[in-house]
């Protein structure tokens, strides 16, 4: 099993700036290379304070400059705000940088309210298409000499420049939920990853089983890697009340969610007030005992059994999704008690 770390900077009100953010990301980040995890992962989001990164690129440029050894996942970037020459270049560039510790994943993104202003009004349901022209694109483009006659993209012969100096390219990851997704990856070579959300073990077993079913279709491929996100908080054994601010910290964080992907209201200078919990009476996902079961909140001997669970599903990395709408100081002691108890429990595993 490896680990990784999935990070934004938050930003819920004014008090804090982003460069403190910046900067909190930056440590979060160098303890997950000091304590052991393989990748730090930032993703792309536009115009939304609760998770800033227009572009994951120059913060995972600055960290390649500040580490050695963890790798670099832009996951995800969203395929229809990428042209295929811009999305090759940017990522080989990267992985230049870095030595060759790029790794990239695509998504076909979600939220409305994005798609109204980076994609010109496009309904987001209509972003697999984009995503699926998008990755053998990019490929190619990594293989050299390419020209291009799609439905979304046309282009006559280019190339990636720089050429990335992992060959035949950076690792590929696709987020994937549907049959057809996982479908697409395996049969594209691309790793897969998942995140349950606020359901339970039982979503991260039929998510194993739709990845292992196109694991199946194509034995033509070698077998990708699978990765889970799961929002993740570890709290002392000694106290055992730690993981109700974890909870209510997810529940509010999903609330926030909501209110973005139902695009109803018109954000003020980038924030937007959590849907009200009245919302949810009908939905006892959202209630903090549900996530406190669902999401990765727990002692430590608590995480390490659940994740040994995963383990034996076929699960190769799990991400520690950092992003709660907790204070830096809780988010840091959080990772730093699963540095120290949780990550040594699977050394044998690496």
């Amino acid at each position: 099993m490896k680990f990784s770390l999935f990070v934004h900077m938050e930003r819920w009100d004014e008090e804090v700036g982003h460069q403190q953010l910046f900067e909190n990301l930056t440590e979060l980040a160098l303890m997950a290379e000091e304590g052991g995890f393989s990748t730090v992962w930032i993703g792309e989001h536009h115009a939304m304070e609760y998770t800033v990164s227009p572009s994951p690129m120059p913060q995972l440029a600055y960290l390649a400059a500040r580490t050695t050894r963890i790798r670099l996942g832009a996951g995800t970037i969203i395929a229809p705000f990428w042209n295929p020459i811009r999305a090759a270049g940017e990522c080989a560039l990267l992985d230049v940088i870095s030595g060759g510790r790029m790794e990239v994943g695509l998504a076909r993104g979600a939220y409305q309210f994005e798609f109204d202003r980076m994609a010109g009004g496009l309904p987001a349901t209509e972003g697999g298409k984009h995503l699926r022209e998008l990755v053998p694109a990019v490929q190619r483009l990594w293989e050299g000499d390419y020209a291009h006659d799609g439905e979304v993209w046309q282009f006559p012969t280019s190339t990636s420049v720089p050429s990335p100096v992992q060959k035949p390219g950076p690792p590929v990851w696709i987020a994937a939920r549907d049959p057809a997704s996982h479908d697409f990856a395996v049969a594209s070579g691309c790793n897969i990853m998942v995140t349950p959300l606020m359901k339970g073990d039982e979503e991260v077993e039929d998510l194993a089983r739709k990845f292992d079913t196109a694991v199946g279709n194509h034995p033509e491929r070698s077998r990708p890697k699978l990765m889970v996100l799961r929002h993740t908080h570890v709290h002392p054994t000694s106290d055992p009340d730690g993981w109700r601010p974890a909870a209510e910290a997810v529940a509010r964080y999903y609330r926030t969610f909501d209110a973005w992907f139902g695009n109803k209201t018109t954000p003020e200078k980038g924030f937007l007030e959590p849907s009200p919990v009245e919302k949810f009476a009908e939905r006892p996902e959202f209630e903090v005992d549900s996530l406190h079961k669902t999401a990765m909140i727990g002692t430590p001997e608590e995480v390490v059994e659940r994740i040994r669970y995963y383990e034996e599903l076929g699960v190769d990395e799990f991400s520690f999704w950092i992003d709660n709408g907790m204070t830096h100081e809780q988010k840091r002691a959080s990772l730093a008690l699963f540095i120290e108890q949780v990550v040594p429990a699977f050394a044998d595993g690496d």
